[in-house]
């Protein structure tokens, strides 16, 4: 399994990996921070290049996304799938899921202390961070980004792209629309439209 990333939020995914499964085959892949050494934690391999990457999906062809940025997990998806990569979700055993009507697409992440009801759907590449809570019957749409202590009522849906930062609150009801970022600490009380930045208690659109 090839996590993309060897620093940041890809040393927190590691560890859900990691916890769940102490003996998953695991390489990370970091072509842009010449500072990270060939090898992790003196056990696992750091890949360099997308010759290398292909050359270890004949091997193995899963691969997780352990960096942050809506449009940036897209990115890496689309040029890891184009070698043959197989993007796969990790859900952490710390995580509380509902047992009813719950869906995960390809990539999504779930850390640990996450809270999630039933009747709720991940789309593609999702990243739901630490401490979350995502209440029943909301969708999240492909790439959406939950930064830790995100809380997120019944009845939401946040559209493909959107960034949502730490400590977040969403009212029930509420639709977010595609490519909105949502400062840390705001507290959504109406719905937002696409390709806004909000902030603010109650979030305001910033113009």
């Amino acid at each position: 399994m090839l996590i993309i990333g060897a620093k940041g939020f890809a040393k927190e995914l590691f560890e859900v990996i990691y916890t769940n499964n102490p003996n998953e085959y695991i390489c990370f892949y970091d072509d842009v921070n010449p500072d990270v050494p060939e090898i992790l934690y003196k056990n696992y391999r750091v890949l360099k290049n997308m010759e290398e990457a292909a050359e270890e999906f004949r091997k193995d062809n899963r691969f997780c996304l352990g960096v942050g940025n809506p449009e940036i997990r897209k990115l890496l998806a689309e040029k890891f799938e184009s070698i043959g990569g197989e993007l796969v979700t990790h859900i952490s055993k710390h995580a509380n899921v509902g047992h009813f009507g719950v869906t995960f697409k390809p990539g999504v992440v779930v850390c640990g202390g996450v809270n999630i009801t039933n009747d709720i759907f991940f789309g593609k590449g999702c990243l739901i961070n630490l401490n979350c809570t995502i209440g029943h019957d909301s969708i999240l749409e492909d790439y959406v980004e939950l930064c830790p202590g995100v809380h997120v009522s019944g009845n939401v849906k946040i559209g493909a792209n959107t960034f949502v930062g730490t400590g977040v609150v969403i009212l029930p009801g509420i639709t977010i629309g595609s490519d909105v970022r949502i400062g840390a600490g705001a507290v959504v009380t109406t719905n937002l439209p696409d390709h806004v930045t909000a902030i603010g208690i109650p979030a305001k659109i910033k113009s």
